[in-house]
């Protein structure tokens, strides 16, 4: 399978400057460089890990950009965009980033938050009536031993901040009991074309998984929150997005949908057999016209290191404040850990030593594996069913991208590929 080992000198120049336009050294980085640089040896270990997984036809393609202190330390491009047409992986290649579409839409969210314009402690039926009916679906079993869902109110209404930390109940319909998830499959809510207001109806009809800010789960919080969005600044989702934040930052290639041959020519592919993916962007992109907060983006690597190296500067990029310093903390603290009243489901994406913000997981402690994971206490992160992840580490000045397209993979190449990072970091 014809791959690179690396971009060009050329084009890695062109990407380089393409990256450092608006993302100089930050504050932090100026006033005190302390943080260890990474070894050059050791980063040719993630040279050697992703040449291999191209060469032996585990993944199609990859890109992988370190950036520390404001400047790329490492920025390769692997494989393919698509074993199809065999383009080759460059910085512009586009990306479907699924539930990496979420930091970005929760940003966004807390500028509203921050200019007094939304409240965590809103009610979601402030926003979209419907929800003012929504009931908890408690399963239980008859005296006959018969399994069902039993309707009772919430004791308090679903709110803005449940939302955005993935307590509000609502969940994906692969998730949860199992008289939840029929009830999400019978809803058929994909059925056809719909945009934000629908599907946020559509949501609003179905049982919560759980009281209201009582369990972290993963569902379509984030996609009722984009539709409240759109209510309070009186604009599409993307266009609130790229009027107050995409295009200040400079995130010209990052969108909903593409249009024209040239656009879909540089998207990248999952590989023919990786159908659960190929089947999840079959039916995102049989539904252009729905603008999903928690998953719909497409973007590319030097797209997202601007959104990133902004995380890392604390909310700030180019002289710009995108949220205040007290909004960014607020984003950015674990908001489920002790005390909080909220449990962790079994399917609990952040992981090992990680709390949740809002949008991000964050490191709390090193967490219960011998050894522990690799990373920095207070480091940010996330990551999508489509294999793409990035990290955000305030201790090094550093954050990291990995784009790819693989379901199947993901799983397997996330936890090698971090470690791999921070072991470039080691003395």
């Amino acid at each position: 399978m014809p791959h690179l080992a690396a971009i060009s000198t050329s084009l890695r120049a062109v990407a380089v400057a393409t990256l450092m336009a608006g993302c100089g050294p930050s504050a932090r980085a100026q006033a005190a460089p302390v943080a260890p640089a990474p070894s050059a040896a050791k980063l040719e270990r993630l040279t050697e890990f992703f040449d291999n997984e191209v060469a032996t036809g585990k993944l199609a393609g990859v890109i992988v950009l370190i950036q520390q202190h404001g400047r790329p330390v490492y920025l390769k491009c692997f494989g393919v965009r698509d074993v199809a047409t065999k383009l080759p992986m460059t910085p512009d290649t586009l990306f479907a980033l699924h539930s990496m579409t979420k930091p970005i839409t929760n940003f966004a969210a807390m500028m509203l938050i921050d200019e007094g314009k939304l409240a965590l402690t809103d009610p979601v039926s402030k926003y979209i009536p419907s929800f003012a009916r929504v009931q908890v679906g408690d399963e239980t079993k008859t005296e006959g031993g018969a399994e069902v869902l039993k309707l009772e109110p919430p004791k308090r209404p679903v709110n803005i901040e449940d939302l955005l930390r993935q307590t509000s109940g609502i969940t994906y319909d692969y998730i949860g009991g199992d008289l939840i998830k029929k009830a999400y499959t019978d809803a058929d809510i994909f059925q056809g074309h719909f945009d934000n207001e629908q599907f946020a109806e559509r949501i609003a009809r179905l049982p919560l998984s759980r009281q209201p800010g009582t369990l972290w789960r993963y569902g379509h919080s984030t996609d009722v929150l984009g539709r409240i969005m759109e209510i309070v600044s009186g604009k599409s989702l993307f266009e609130f997005l790229k009027q107050r934040l995409l295009s200040p930052l400079g995130m010209t290639s990052t969108r909903f949908m593409l249009y024209g041959k040239a656009e879909w020519a540089r998207m990248a592919e999952p590989l023919p057999h990786d159908t659960i993916l190929r089947t999840a962007e079959n039916d995102r992109r049989a539904h252009p016209e729905w603008e999903s907060a928690g998953g719909g983006l497409v973007s590319s690597i030097t797209d997202y290191a601007r959104f990133a190296q902004m995380l890392l500067n604390g909310g700030k990029l180019g002289g710009r404040q995108y949220l205040s310093p007290a909004a960014f903390k607020q984003m950015t603290t674990d908001h489920i850990g002790p005390g909080s009243g909220v449990e962790r489901d079994y399917f609990y994406f952040p992981g090992d030593g990680f709390g949740y913000g809002y949008g991000l997981a964050v490191r709390t402690d090193p967490g219960n594996a011998k050894p522990p994971p690799a990373g920095s206490i207070g480091e940010l992160k996330w990551d999508s069913g489509s294999g793409t992840y990035f990290g955000v580490d305030p201790k090094l000045d550093m954050f990291y991208i990995l784009m790819e397209q693989t379901q199947t993979e993901r799983g397997r190449i996330l936890p090698i590929f971090k470690k791999l990072v921070y072991d470039a970091f080691e003395n």
